[in-house]
């Protein structure tokens, strides 16, 4: 078997994947050679891809009220008080809110069905997040929603500017392609501008630390220094825009920035000598008060140097998720109409004609803050949400839990059986997942790749587009949705994009909309527009430098603004959310994957030593961020990579994993005013440190109930559940009193400061406990194998009490590699042993030849290894071998046991 190729669903980049299912059901899978995005690289989530694919934790039934009913009841039940609802408070009184996870196909039936039957805009997506800041910046520029770019600029391009964007870790494959783009032609320039030093920086020529939210200043300042060059009248919008720019000197722009004249002086000279330039930027620019002016900002500059619309050149914006640019050509945010039509009298009538409807929505609706603020009012009484998880991803999520709550009726369609969200819902509806479902998706650079099914569904889940159409049949509306089949959709899709187009519009695949079955089977990846005149898609746009809707391009006066938060002394620090390598939205997916927890398992809070030694934190405290919305609690990280005066957390926590992980939680539902997109990288905030009277790791074959009053943060881990505790009472109690209740042997350790326990049933270990004053270091993976292959002798049990596996084996460090689960303690090894480089680690240990996002670190590791003292590494032995004593002590007290 040669395997099926499909999408990766995961990030924009949108990288081909061949997967294979062998005949016990393992699925395993590789990068796709021939996939032009990724040309066979992936990163390690889309490695991991195949231990994603098990039923553990599925939504495998329609469930009404959390019991199991049939798809006929569950469905007729909800349209019946969809429906009711519609009859007694109209069409406004209900909204969809979808994601970019759901396929073309998906997307187009939900808004089919809410923008044009029911009759409202209230669909809007979590694509509001991430990408509508963006959306209407090349909006105000273009005409339309155009990405001018691909890919293949990467490798032609002078000058690379990354704003905003830690690519190295949200978009690994793209990074690595720039990364080899770089070595191959070493006279290429490569700028990030971040105010922290990111894993990005890894391959820059000059990193600009510039202060939070202050982008537009420095794109503003370098309109100012383009336009000498810039022809009279050459854009609408040129006077305002040169206009709003002329006082933004080099001086001006660095007090504003936070960085010196010299640093400024340089990104300018090298953006004005360069023969060509791109700039990538993504959430950093978008979620943002001010993030539509920011993008503008950007694009301006683009215009007025001509770097846009030739080979390596253009304004990129990296899409965060696999289908937010399939979403937002079907229509499905909520101030905009299918394939980019707009709520002018003349496109509502088209669309009208087309789907046969007289209800088109005539208005556009409330986008993804207002809506669930609407929700919270009472105002909208039913919401169906779709593939996404607004109860940990929107700002001020306590609010959002408080919607939920209170709203009427609450439908949701998931893969996944417990979720902040699906706690809500009334009905739930289980859903395709990645390798069950079939359709299209559209990447960053407007390439339309399939999504292929190579595994049957489970239990009774069924398509999104499916259960749609079967809502839509009972509320009335069965004959415009008969699709059989999502080829049919698609068709469907294709015609309405050519449907009295005539290249008013961006977004045309005309072209496509006679495919056949076996057509459609087939597609190869293909950018649009995809039109008679151009068949095999368009790599590029605006070569003719024009645009839509008017033809000219258009620049925009932008008056850069800072963030509406402001630090104070109450709350003294700013607070930057965003990704982790491994981690992937709300961990629905990834956050059951053992090996995609290696690398960071913990919910971090990075810090400045700086800042940490304000506030008497070290290194592994647990400490509590606040803001004026709520809190939450992480563990200290000290970075110097970190700019004074701010923290970063990451936003994939949420109340599955931990107990007080969700950082947006924190994050105010400020908005920018033209495109709905929160203003989740700047929040002001205050930190301590978290007093705990003991910190441990909890193993358990099954799950025990937890104390009311402890901190928990769950880990995957194979063979095991796996949990991080902390507290004030003592846990000894606890322990004894459900080891108790289950009739379980106990076998413990005690002295100062440490408290372990060891339960068993029959000769089976059930429960292992390891508590110190700080988090103890225990060996994971052999405590988990003890689950399933319990201790021989009296020897090796001690250990396991111990927290330790065989003598022999050595200590696993951090893993920094999660593609070959290589470890901090075996790199440093090989360093000193000889590896002076990524490469030749690379040759010894495999870390950094598949998808390279640990690079930067096995770099960092170099350096430090490197810069050791003899002393440090005599202080480290003298370290291990108090260790050990330690643990000698522990084997000694482990004979008393309780209930033999």
């Amino acid at each position: 078997m040669n395997g099926v190729k499909t999408t990766c669903p995961y990030c924009g980049v949108g990288c081909g994947v061949v997967a294979q299912r062998d005949d016990s059901g393992a699925v395993s899978v590789r990068g796709d050679e021939n996939h032009p995005a990724n040309v066979g690289r992936l990163c390690v989530k889309g490695a991991a891809l195949g231990e994603t694919t098990c039923h553990d934790g599925r939504l495998l039934y329609p469930e009404i009220d959390g019991e199991r009913a049939s798809w006929e009841a569950a469905l007729d039940a909800a349209a019946s008080r969809l429906g009711a609802i519609i009859d007694k408070h109209g069409p406004q009184a209900v909204a969809f809110y979808a994601s970019g996870q759901l396929l073309t196909e998906d997307y187009y039936a939900a808004n089919k069905l809410m923008k044009g039957f029911i009759g409202a805009a209230n669909i809007d997506t979590n694509s509001r997040l991430c990408m509508s800041s963006a959306v209407v910046g090349y909006k105000r520029a273009f005409g339309a929603d155009a990405v001018p770019c691909s890919y293949a600029d990467l490798e032609q391009t002078d000058l690379l500017v990354f704003v905003g964007s830690n690519a190295a870790w949200a978009h690994p494959v793209l990074y690595q392609r720039i990364a080899a783009a770089k070595q191959a032609r070493p006279t290429m320039k490569i700028v990030v501008i971040d105010p922290r030093r990111t894993a990005t920086c890894d391959i820059a020529d000059l990193h600009l630390a510039l202060a939070p939210g202050s982008d537009a200043g420095l794109f503003v300042g370098l309109l100012n220094a383009l336009s000498d060059s810039l022809a009279p009248e050459a854009f609408d919008g040129q006077a305002q825009a040169l206009a709003a720019a002329r006082e933004w000197s080099v001086g001006r722009v660095a007090q504003f920035c936070g960085l010196t004249e010299t640093e400024v002086a340089r990104f300018y000279d090298w953006f004005l000598s360069a023969p060509t330039a791109m700039t990538l930027y993504t959430m950093g620019i978008n979620q943002s008060s001010s993030g539509s002016d920011k993008c503008n900002a950007i694009i301006n500059a683009h215009l007025a140097s001509g770097n846009i619309g030739r080979p390596g050149c253009g304004p990129f914006s990296l899409t965060g998720q696999p289908n937010a640019m399939g979403g937002r050509e079907v229509g499905g945010l909520a101030n905009q109409l299918a394939c980019h039509m707009g709520f002018d009298p003349a496109d509502i009538a088209r669309l009208g004609r087309f789907w046969g409807s007289e209800r088109i929505a005539q208005t556009p609706g409330l986008m993804a803050v207002e809506l669930f603020d609407a929700i919270g009012r009472g105002e909208v009484k039913a919401v169906w949400i779709m593939g996404t998880n607004p109860a940990v991803s929107l700002p001020d999520s306590d609010a959002v839990r408080q919607a939920l709550a209170r709203c009427e009726l609450v439908m949701v369609s998931d893969i996944t059986a417990q979720t902040d969200t699906a706690n809500f819902a009334h009905f739930r509806f289980p859903a395709l997942g990645w390798g069950e479902k079939n359709g299209t998706v559209t990447n960053s650079e407007r390439r339309i790749s399939r999504q292929r099914a190579f595994l049957p569904a489970p239990g009774e889940a069924r398509p999104d587009w499916w259960i749609v159409a079967q809502m839509a049949r009972r509320l009335g509306f069965g004959e415009a949705f008969g699709w059989q089949h999502p080829h049919e959709i698609f068709c469907e899709h294709a015609a309405l994009s050519g449907f009295e187009n005539d290249g008013a519009r961006a977004f045309d695949i005309s072209a496509l909309a006679s495919l056949t079955r076996e057509a459609y089977d087939a597609l190869a990846p293909v950018q649009w527009p995809v039109t008679i005149k151009q068949p095999q898609g368009t790599p590029r746009l605006l070569e003719a430098g024009a645009g839509w809707r008017g033809g000219r391009l258009n620049m925009v006066a932008v008056s850069p603004a800072l963030p509406q938060a402001r630090p104070d002394a109450r709350y003294p620090l700013w607070l930057n959310t965003g990704r982790i390598r491994d981690q992937w939205h709300t961990m629905t997916r990834t956050g059951r994957v053992a090996r995609l927890m290696q690398h960071q398992p913990l919910p971090q809070v990075v810090m400045h030593p700086d800042d940490a030694a304000r506030h008497a934190v070290r290194e592994g405290d647990l400490v509590e961020v606040a803001s004026t919305q709520g809190f939450m609690v992480g563990w200290a990280t000290l970075n110097d990579a970190q700019a004074p005066g701010a923290l970063f957390a990451p936003m994939h926590w949420n109340a599955q994993f931990a107990s007080h992980g969700r950082v947006n939680t924190l994050v105010a539902p400020v908005c920018c005013p033209h495109s709905g997109q929160p203003e989740s990288k700047q929040t002001a905030v205050r930190l301590h440190k978290r007093r705990t009277g003991w910190q441990g790791e909890l193993f358990c074959r099954t799950m025990p109930p937890l104390a009311p009053d402890l901190l928990w943060w769950r880990r995957a881990l194979d063979g095991c559940l796996h949990f991080t505790l902390a507290g004030v009472a003592s846990p000894q109690r606890w322990l004894r009193e459900l080891a108790g209740r289950e009739g379980w042997q106990m076998q413990y350790a005690q002295g100062e400061g440490f408290f372990h326990l060891l339960a068993w049933r029959d000769g089976a270990l059930m429960l292992a406990f390891y508590s110190a004053a700080r988090r103890p270091a225990v060996e994971t993976e052999a405590i988990a194998t003890a689950f399933a292959a319990p201790p021989a002798n009296a020897a090796a049990r001690h250990a396991l009490l111990a927290g330790k596996g065989a003598r022999h084996a050595p200590a696993k460090g951090r893993t920094i590699c999660s593609c070959f689960g290589v470890d901090e303690n075996a790199i440093r090894t090989a360093i000193s042993a000889g590896c002076d480089s990524p490469g030749k680690l690379g040759d010894t240990l495999r870390c950094g030849t598949n998808c390279g996002s640990c690079i930067p670190e096995l770099k960092a590791l170099l350096v430090q290894t490197a810069s050791l003292p003899e002393a440090a590494n005599q202080a480290g032995g003298g370290e291990r071998m108090a260790f050990e004593l330690r643990e000698e002590f522990i084997a000694r007290q482990a004979g008393r046991e309780i209930g033999r």
